[in-house]
């Protein structure tokens, strides 16, 4: 098992519990811009919790759950056992074990930095059906309020500061992901995304990130020590809001 499919084993308590959801305006967009209709079977790579399978089953799709970390895959297959349209593979984006040309539409989110971009590409070519569509989602912290402002230099100080692109990457990406489409057309689609967190969901929100500090670490507690501060600092009632863009890739591999 690889390093980026073990480093979820400590984060999954706390990401079932504090990772956004996705909104279901995504599922309604894609009704329309990709022929989404309830029935078409959809590939979730890496599907981990099972938030964004969560939105197509809501749809009636039946949805196929791609994951290689065993705690994430039973915590997804726990948070969708109301839904008898899901079912879950210990498998990855590279070699799904699914069948050739079996899937209307492939999602990911939160990880598509982690695929072998050819290797996927290749398998993704391969499960889907004709004019199949591949969609990649991610929810994107915004910097248009103080604490946003304030939350972010959290996370580049003690976390990932390569996984927080300033405005003037965020064409980079795009390039990148068009790159990866080509030959086929890509677009993109933003929708507003947000959680209300008390102190104990900030501090979960954090943690549940693969590449938060972990106790033993010196910067663990220093980094909450400042996570506490900034929430005080801008709290009311005892909650925070934290804003997102959803963001949506999508497109046809030709």
């Amino acid at each position: 098992m690889t390093d980026s499919v073990r480093r979820f084993d400590r984060t999954v308590e706390n990401y079932v519990k504090y990772r956004p959801h996705y909104p279901y305006a995504v599922v309604e967009y894609l009704q329309s811009a990709c022929q989404l209709t309830p029935g078409l079977t959809v590939a979730d790579i890496a599907s981990g919790t099972g938030f964004v399978a969560e939105i197509f089953l809501q749809h009636d799709n039946p949805v196929i759950g791609i994951e290689p970390n065993a705690g994430m895959r039973a915590a997804g297959q726990s948070y969708l056992s109301q839904y008898p349209r899901f079912t879950s593979l210990s498998a990855t984006a590279e070699a799904t074990t699914l069948d050739a040309h079996s899937v209307d539409m492939i999602t990911a989110g939160q990880a598509f930095h982690w695929f072998d971009r050819e290797k996927a590409r290749q398998e993704f070519i391969r499960i889907l059906k004709p004019e199949g569509w591949v969609v990649l989602i991610w929810n994107l912290p915004r910097r248009d309020t103080p604490f946003m402002a304030a939350y972010e230099q959290i996370w580049l100080k003690y976390l990932a500061p390569q996984m927080h692109s300033n405005d003037s990457d965020t064409q980079v990406v795009e390039n990148e992901l068009r790159a990866w489409y080509s030959p086929g057309a890509v677009e993109f689609k933003s929708f507003d995304n947000f959680q209300v967190l008390d102190l104990a969901g900030l501090r979960g929100r954090v943690l549940s990130s693969s590449y938060s500090p972990t106790p033993e670490q010196p910067s663990y507690v220093p980094m909450l020590t400042e996570l506490e501060a900034i929430f005080h600092a801008h709290q009311a009632d005892g909650k925070i809001t934290v804003a997102y863009e959803c963001r949506v890739c999508y497109g046809q591999l030709l």
